[in-house]
């Protein structure tokens, strides 16, 4: 027996959707894992266990890591006050949070740079406190910071948006403290979409190279995430070197995002079931 559908063109849709991912995702990872076997399993192991392989992959994580959790902060007041409260150029603000992702990586980096450099209006402050931004990990998380927090405040604002202020209000008149109102009626319904903010905000980090190269100084074990390190080795036309390099930081990278998509799922299934 046939069996039938609501919405038609199944085969259709599920065709383009097959075939679009194929050549845009699964056919370049199939070229860059190709690529690196140019390599052998020597020289491989030699470019991946290399002190500043491993030295890059520690702050591109930890600096990926330290930005995604302070716009996750720093996301969810911003997204509360645009939601939560009016305010005179508060519609400005809200569209100035998109401006990251229309602005070129590259032109964030030069302004990043020019501001919290030692002689910047900013930098130059910091400096008078002994704190230097530009040219080490700090300047890192900072450019990493202005990429990734559109991802957090767009995940959070559309929730707060649809969430029903009637059932604060039900809460409050039940004797329901402010604390418990948001512990146990808002914040089950913000934490999964806060995650997946957080999540995107990191998984951009992970790749960032354009708002990076300026402002870190690209110094080899101290400011050389691995961005930075896979377009020096493809400078020195070591394409196989750059392309083996590339496919371990996809893999631990890919790892890392399955298990915060884990996590993610058991703590949804956790309050599902409460």
């Amino acid at each position: 027996m046939r069996e039938h559908r609501i919405l038609p063109g199944y085969r259709l849709t599920l065709g383009i959707t097959v075939g679009y991912l194929s050549l845009m995702v699964i056919l370049p990872i199939i070229a860059l894992v190709a690529q690196s076997t140019h390599i052998g399993f020597a020289d491989y192991f030699h470019q991946i266990s290399s002190k500043r392989f491993l030295t890059s992959i520690r702050l591109s994580v930890l600096t990926a890591l330290a930005a995604s959790v302070a716009n996750g902060f720093i996301g969810f007041i911003i997204a509360w006050s645009l939601v939560r409260y009016s305010f005179p150029g508060k519609k400005i603000i809200d569209s100035m949070i998109d401006i990251p992702f229309a602005l070129p990586t590259a032109v964030a980096g030069i302004a990043l740079t020019t501001l919290y450099a030692q002689n910047g209006w900013v930098g130059s402050l910091l400096a008078h406190i002994g704190i230097k931004a530009a040219y080490t990990p700090l300047g890192i998380i900072i450019a990493l910071s202005f990429v990734g927090i559109p991802f957090v405040i767009r995940s959070v604002q559309p929730v707060l948006i649809d969430f029903q202020k009637e059932i604060e209000d039900a809460a409050s008149c039940l004797g329901a403290s402010k604390g418990i109102i948001f512990r146990k009626i808002l914040w089950p319904q913000i934490m999964p979409a806060l995650i997946s903010g957080v999540s995107l905000s990191f998984a951009r980090g992970l790749g960032e190279y354009g708002s990076i190269v300026f402002i870190s100084g690209n110094m080899p074990f101290k400011t050389e995430i691995v961005p930075l390190l896979i377009m020096t080795k493809l400078e020195q036309f070591n394409y196989a070197a750059a392309s083996a390099i590339a496919m371990t930081f996809l893999t631990i990278s890919f790892g890392i995002m399955l298990l915060i998509n884990v996590f993610q799922a058991i703590n949804r299934q956790k309050y599902v079931t409460k």
